[in-house]
């Protein structure tokens, strides 16, 4: 869940605003301009939403063949040389 917060109040309320993330209140906050959203205050502690590159590096191995069936699959898909 998240707060949402106009641009006035956030300027006038900053420092409130960042002690409530500081102190775990708020998990992140958005500021609205003209109504729609246009930033988001959030911990610097927090990791970005979304993927991770990397993540499961070292936990398999890729065999030395992992592309012995590209042109197979590229025709699968339309996109590759006729076998």
């Amino acid at each position: 869940m998240h707060t949402v917060v106009n641009m006035f109040d956030a300027k006038s309320s900053l420092s409130r605003l960042v002690e409530a993330i500081e102190q775990g209140r708020e998990r992140e906050i958005v500021i609205a301009r003209n109504g729609r959203p246009a930033a988001k205050l959030v911990a610097v502690g927090e990791p970005a939403s979304g993927s991770r590159l990397g993540v499961a590096k070292g936990r398999f191995e890729v065999p030395e063949d992992i592309d012995a069936h590209d042109d197979e699959v590229a025709q699968l898909f339309g996109a590759g040389r006729a076998l």
